[in-house]
C-alpha cells in the first residue's frame, strides 16, 4: 500500500512523540548502556532533523511553519551535540528566517501589508525579528562549520552574508566574535576574496573585525594574503587603499621581505603585462572615443591625465626609455595644447592636441604587430634580478605543505599574437619545476576568479555523488591570480589549444576555406543581418546542407594513435562537454565562441575559459543577444559519433543537473556571495554593449587624422560582447550604480538561478524533472531559430 507524503509525516511526527521519546527518557536511568543511550539519542536526532526536512518541504516556510520546523531542528542539535547536518539545518532554517523578514520588511516600506489578520501585532521584544534570527543563525553555522568533515564553503558564504549585512549590531558582532574563536583560522582561506572585497565597509564594527581576521590570516598564511592584499592595495577607492594598506603594515612586523618582495613582483608583471605603448594605445583609443564619439571632455581628460603623469614621473626602463624618446615630445606637446584649450575653452586648441594624439597613435599601431617578444632587461631589469625569494609562485600555495618559493623568473617572454597580446611567463620554483603562466592586461580576472571558486564547490559535489563519481565527471580548472584590477595571472594548461585553432589548422592542411559557411551564406542573401527570423533560418541551414561540419569528429580520430585511445578521448569529451553545458547554463554562462573553448589533446576533455558573461549579461544584450542556454553547434554534436546527443551526452547531463539540483542550497550561496559582492556586481548593470553615435557638430572641427582613428575605434567596438575596455581605470566604486536598481537586478539573477535548480526555469507553476529539464535545454541549444541569431563570430555554422 503506497502511503501519501503527508501520512508519512504525521506517522513519525506520533512515531517521535510517542514511542520514540519514551524510549529515551527510559535510557537516562544510569543503568543503561553509556552507548545504547547515545545511539538512540542519535536516532532521535535523526527523527526531528526529518520532521524538520519533511515539514518545510510539505509546508513551505512561512509564519505559520517557521517555528514548528525550527523547533524540530533545534531539538535535533539537543538529542545530538555532534551532528554536522542537525546544525547545518537549524543554521540555515535560521538564515531563511532572516531573507524572509528582511523581504517583509521590505514590502512594508514599499507600502505593502505583509501581515495576515491572524497575526498578532509585534511585542516589543520582538520588534526587529531579523536580529532575533541572525544570532542563531551565526552561532549555528559557527557549529557546523567546527564539524563539517569535508567542504565548509557554503556555511562560510552563508555566515559572511550575515556577518556584512548585520555584523554592526551589536548582539551579532558579539556572536561573532566568539564564533571566530571555536573554528580554525584555515577555513578563511577559501573566501579571502570576499573577506578583502569588504575591507573598506562604512561599517565600522564590520570592518573593524574583517580588519583583525585578515590580520590573523597574515600572520598564519601569509602567502596565501599577500596577492590578493597587493591587488586592494592598488585600488583607485582611498579607503580599500587605506585599509589594504594597514592590513599589509601589520603583516610587515613578522613578514616585511615577503610583503616588499610582493609589492616589487607585482608591480613589475603589471609593467610587463602592459606596456606603455600599449597603455597610450588603448588610451588614446578610449579617449577618442568619449569625446568623438560621446562628446565628453571631461571623461577624455580623465583619461589622458594619468597617462601624462605617468610619462612626467620619468622612465624606469629601457623600453619606457625608448618610447619616451621616440613620443615624448609629441605627447607634451599635445598636453600643452590640452591645457590652452582648459583656458581658452577654444576647440581649435583641442583639434591640434588631436592631431599629435594621432600621429603618436598611428605610430604605435604600426608598431605593436611587431610586439612578438619581450626581453626582461629591456621591460623589467628588476624581475630579472630577482633570485631566491620568499615569495611563492602564484597559486601554488597550499596550508601545511612545503612552500614552492620563486627561485627566478625567466628572461624572455614570447607575446602571444590576439587583441590583448598576452604574455606566456615561466617561472622556475624552488622545488626546480617550472611554472607556466599568461600574463594578462587589460582584463579584470576577478570574476574568472570567482567563477574557479564555484567550481571548486561543484568538482566537490560531483565526487561525493555515487552516479557522478564513477564516471569521474569534474571541471577542469586553472589558477587564477589577479594582480590588479585590470591585468592578472593564469596558470597554463598544458596540451590544449582552442576549437578555433584546431579547426583553422585542419582546414588549412585539408585546402578548406576558414570561413567557407560565411561565405555560403553571403552568397545566399549580402544583407544577411536584415533578414527577418524565417528568412535567416533558410540561409542558415542552407549553409549547413552545403557543408559536412564533421572537422572536430576526424581532428578527434586523426591526432589518437589507436583506436582505444580515441574512444576514451571521445568519451572524455563528450563527458566533459555535459558537465560544463549544465553548470555553465546554471551560472548563466555566455560568450562560448570557439576561441573560449579549448580541447585537451591529450585526454580529449573540454575546458572553457574566459567567463567575463555570467548571469546571462549576454542575452540581454542590445545587440545580437544569446538565444540558447550553452554551446552545442553540429561540430560539438558529430564528434560524439553515432549516438550524438542522446548517448553518453544526456545521461552526463542528467547526472549532473540532478546533483546540482540536490544541493542547490550550497551553490546558492556560491552565487549570491557572486552576485552580491561589490567588486563585481557592476557587472551586471551593464547589458547592454556601448553605443557610439558620433556627433554632427564636432566634424567640423574633427581633424581628418582624427576622424580615420575614430572609424577604427567604432569596428572595434561593434561587436555585441559584454567584454570592458577598462584601460586605466576600472569600476570600484560600489556606489556607481543606484542600489535600488542594482538589488533588483541582483534579486532577479538570485531568483532565475534558484528557478533553474529547482525546475522552473521555463514554468514556474509545473516544476520539471530533470530529463525533461534537461530535454528542453538541448532543444534550444540545437534549435537553428535559436543559433541562426547569434552574431557570426560565435561560429554558430561550426
Amino acid at each position: 500500500m503506497l502511503v501519501s507524503q503527508e501520512d508519512a509525516f504525521q506517522h513519525l511526527q506520533r512515531f517521535v512523540h510517542t514511542t520514540l521519546h519514551q524510549q529515551a527518557l527510559q535510557s537516562l536511568s544510569p543503568t543503561d548502556d553509556d552507548n545504547k543511550r547515545e545511539e538512540l539519542l542519535k536516532l532521535v536526532a535523526r527523527c526531528y532533523l526529518k520532521l524538520g526536512d519533511w515539514m518545510s518541504s510539505l509546508q513551505g516556510f512561512n509564519d505559520n511553519t517557521m517555528p514548528q520546523i525550527l523547533q524540530y531542528y533545534s531539538a535535533a542539535t539537543d538529542n545530538d551535540r555532534n551532528c554536522y547536518k542537525a546544525w547545518h539545518s537549524w543554521a540555515f532554517m535560521n538564515f531563511e528566517a532572516v531573507l524572509y523578514y528582511k523581504n517583509q520588511q521590505g514590502l512594508e516600506k514599499n507600502g505593502v501589508n505583509t501581515a495576515s489578520p491572524l497575526t498578532p501585532p509585534p511585542s516589543p521584544k520582538t520588534v526587529n525579528p531579523v536580529i532575533s534570527y541572525a544570532v542563531p543563525a551565526v552561532r549555528g553555522f559557527f557549529k557546523s562549520i567546527a564539524l563539517s568533515s569535508g567542504n565548509s564553503l557554503q556555511d562560510t558564504l552563508r555566515l559572511l552574508t550575515l556577518w556584512f549585512d548585520y555584523g554592526h549590531q551589536s548582539e551579532v558582532y558579539e556572536s561573532l566574535v566568539e564564533g571566530i574563536k571555536t573554528i580554525q583560522i584555515d577555513t578563511w582561506l577559501q573566501v579571502i576574496p570576499q573577506l578583502i572585497a569588504r575591507i573598506d565597509t562604512p561599517r565600522q564594527l564590520v570592518g573593524r573585525l574583517i580588519h583583525q581576521l585578515l590580520t590573523d590570516i597574515g600572520k598564519h598564511h601569509p602567502q596565501a594574503l599577500i596577492y590578493p592584499l597587493t591587488v586592494a592595495s592598488k585600488s583607485a577607492s582611498s579607503a580599500r587603499y587605506s585599509a589594504a594598506n594597514q592590513i599589509l603594515k601589520n603583516m610587515c612586523e613578522h613578514s616585511k621581505q615577503l610583503v616588499q618582495q610582493a609589492i616589487m613582483v607585482s608591480e613589475e608583471l603589471i609593467r610587463v603585462a602592459i606596456l606603455w605603448h600599449e597603455l597610450w594605445h588603448e588610451g588614446l583609443e578610449e579617449a577618442s572615443r568619449l569625446y568623438f564619439g560621446e562628446g565628453n571632455v571631461k571623461g577624455m581628460f580623465a583619461v589622458l591625465e594619468p597617462l601624462h603623469q605617468m610619462m612626467e614621473r620619468g622612465p624606469q626602463t629601457l623600453k619606457e626609455t625608448s618610447f619616451n624618446q621616440a613620443y615624448g615630445r609629441d605627447l607634451m606637446e599635445a598636453q600643452e595644447w590640452c591645457r590652452r584649450y582648459q583656458k581658452s575653452n577654444n576647440v581649435k586648441d583641442l583639434t591640434q592636441a588631436w592631431d599629435l594624439y594621432y600621429m603618436v597613435f598611428r605610430r604605435i599601431s604600426k608598431q605593436l604587430p611587431q610586439l612578438t617578444s619581450l626581453e626582461l632587461q629591456y621591460v623589467s631589469p628588476k624581475l630579472l634580478m630577482s633570485r631566491d625569494l620568499e615569495l611563492a609562485v602564484p597559486g601554488t600555495y597550499e596550508p601545511h605543505k612545503p612552500v614552492i618559493h620563486i627561485r627566478h623568473v625567466h628572461s624572455s617572454l614570447n607575446v602571444i599574437t590576439s587583441k590583448q597580446r598576452p604574455r606566456k611567463l615561466c617561472i622556475t620554483g624552488s622545488n626546480g619545476s617550472e611554472f607556466m603562466f599568461l600574463l594578462k592586461g587589460h582584463e579584470d580576472l576577478r570574476q574568472d576568479e570567482r567563477v574557479m571558486q564555484l567550481f571548486g564547490l561543484v568538482n566537490t559535489l560531483l565526487s561525493s555523488d555515487r552516479a557522478t563519481s564513477k564516471r569521474h565527471l569534474s571541471i577542469q580548472r586553472y589558477a587564477v591570480i589577479p594582480l590588479s584590477t585590470n591585468s592578472g595571472l593564469i596558470g597554463w594548461v598544458p596540451h590544449c589549444d582552442t576549437l578555433h585553432a584546431l579547426i583553422r589548422d585542419y582546414r588549412e592542411k585539408k585546402k578548406i576555406l576558414l570561413n567557407i559557411e560565411h561565405r555560403i551564406m553571403l552568397r545566399m542573401a549580402p544583407d544577411y543581418d536584415h533578414l527577418t527570423l524565417m528568412e535567416k533560418v533558410e540561409v542558415f541551414e542552407h549553409a549547413l546542407a552545403n557543408t559536412n561540419g564533421d572537422d572536430l569528429a576526424k581532428l578527434l580520430w586523426l591526432k589518437s594513435p589507436s583506436s582505444e585511445v580515441w574512444f576514451d578521448r571521445r568519451t572524455n569529451y563528450t563527458r566533459s562537454l555535459a558537465v560544463m553545458s549544465m553548470v555553465g547554463y546554471v551560472l548563466g554562462l555566455g560568450d562560448r565562441h570557439p576561441s573560449n573553448l579549448m580541447l585537451d589533446r591529450l585526454s580529449g576533455r573540454i575546458l572553457h575559459i574566459d567567463f567575463g558573461d555570467c548571469f546571462e549579461v549576454a542575452m540581454t544584450r542590445e545587440k545580437f543577444p544569446e538565444k540558447i542556454p550553452f554551446r552545442l553547434t553540429r561540430m560539438l554534436t558529430n564528434a560524439m559519433e553515432v549516438t550524438g546527443i542522446d548517448g553518453n551526452y544526456r545521461m552526463t547531463c542528467e547526472s549532473v543537473m540532478r546533483t546540482l539540483r540536490e544541493h542547490k542550497d550550497s551553490l546558492m550561496a556560491v552565487l549570491e556571495a557572486f552576485v552580491y559582492d561589490p567588486l563585481l556586481n557592476w557587472r551586471l548593470m551593464d547589458s547592454a554593449a556601448p553605443k557610439i553615435k558620433r556627433s554632427k557638430g564636432r566634424s567640423d572641427t574633427m581633424s581628418e587624422g582624427a576622424e580615420d582613428m575614430l572609424e577604427g575605434v567604432e569596428v572595434s567596438r561593434d561587436k555585441p560582447t559584454n567584454k570592458k575596455a577598462e584601460p586605466l581605470h576600472s569600476i570600484e566604486d560600489e556606489n556607481a550604480h543606484k542600489p535600488e536598481a542594482l538589488n533588483k537586478k541582483a534579486l532577479d539573477i538570485i531568483t532565475r538561478v534558484r528557478d533553474k535548480l529547482t525546475g522552473g526555469d521555463f514554468a514556474k507553476r509545473n516544476t520539471l524533472e530533470v530529463p525533461s529539464q534537461v530535454d528542453l535545454l538541448i532543444k534550444q541549444a540545437v534549435s537553428h531559430e535559436n543559433l541562426c541569431q547569434c552574431y557570426i563570430g560565435w561560429c554558430p555554422f561550426w
